[in-house]
């Protein structure tokens, strides 16, 4: 191995972990040494089974894995970490005494990212692990700002909860869930009363600030990480509850009015109260069919919500309607 070339310049703030896989201990060493100069977080192991079991305790931010290893080669490593959404990213640089070029197109089929030949220089394989840390560090950036544009455009810009296109993709996608699990599911639709008297009484930007309230309200009476809450349009709003039952649904929607009833904001227009209350059409459902094609069966659940919202509507409002 020729490590007789200069070193690159080092950079101490450099804190990537690298995990090394080579059972010849001379290359361990040499590769160890050399990257923790250079401000690396270095582990090493000498088999694959080992190397798979490293990586699921704490990922790596590059591999440099050799093929000819013991329990497993190289190449099944690699096949592991592609099939393993929590690994499949990793970039893997094989490093292999093998100069044939049937092997290195294995390796790049199997998802390698590049392949150093043995013996090395200590510069090339430097380089070649800075440039393939910069170009994760750009994807994982990229990732960042795409699920940040996601999640704005996602987002109710005055209430900060999820807006009409979150709600529609997560009912579409809950549906799917439930079918493949034949679990029911419910969905809540909350309507403020008489809003638009609220809106000439008090103002707009009174207006504005009662639906925050009230969005942080339902928030506060929904806990589980896999519901919902929405505005769903206007002054309507909408709670996505999966794996729930009729008992379950009745049982966050008198949460919501109770969060509701906490913030006594005052409505002296209203018919019902002198405080702001809320109409609330609760349905569940046990999806069947096409998880494929979801839209019969969301619009159907849908459709018996807002019944079941008119429903209160037409009762008095200031109430919870089930629709069976």
């Amino acid at each position: 191995m020729d490590s007789s070339s200069p070193h690159l310049n080092k950079d101490v703030t450099q804190k990537d972990n690298i995990l090394i896989v080579d059972d010849t201990l001379p290359n361990l060493r040499l590769l160890s040494n050399m990257l923790n100069e250079q401000g690396y977080k270095v582990r090493g192991v000498t088999n694959g089974k080992s190397a798979l079991t490293a990586i699921h305790l704490s990922p790596p931010d590059l591999i440099l894995l050799d093929i000819n290893i013991p329990d497993m080669n190289g190449y099944e490593v690699c096949e592991h970490l592609k099939a393993d959404e929590q690994t499949r990213d990793i970039p893997v640089i094989f490093i292999s005494a093998m100069h044939d070029i049937i092997d290195k197109v294995k390796a790049f089929s199997i998802g390698g990212v590049d392949y150093i030949t043995k013996p090395f220089h200590v510069d090339e394989v430097l380089a070649r692990v800075r440039t393939h840390l910069t170009i994760r560090h750009l994807q994982k950036r990229l990732e960042q700002a795409n699920q940040e544009l996601y999640r704005q455009a996602t987002l109710d810009g005055l209430t900060q909860i999820a807006n009409r296109r979150r709600f529609d993709d997560y009912l579409k996608q809950t549906w799917q869930q439930m079918v493949y699990q034949h679990k029911s599911m419910a969905l809540i639709l909350a309507d403020i009363d008489y809003f638009k008297a609220y809106n000439d009484t008090y103002g707009h930007l009174q207006g504005d600030d009662c639906l925050k309230q009230v969005a942080q309200s339902i928030e506060s009476a929904v806990h589980r990480s896999t519901d919902l809450v929405a505005r769903y349009g206007g002054e309507e709003f909408a709670v996505i509850l999966p794996d729930t039952e009729k008992t379950g649904a009745l049982h966050i929607a008198k949460q919501i009015q109770a969060k509701l009833q906490t913030l006594a904001l005052p409505h002296s227009k209203s018919s019902v109260s002198q405080l702001l209350t809320l109409s609330i059409g609760v349905a569940s459902i046990l999806p069947q069919g096409d998880s494929a094609n979801p839209n019969t069966g969301v619009n159907l659940l849908i459709q018996k919500t807002d019944n079941a919202l008119y429903q209160a509507k037409s009762v008095g409002r200031n109430c919870i309607q089930w629709m069976d």
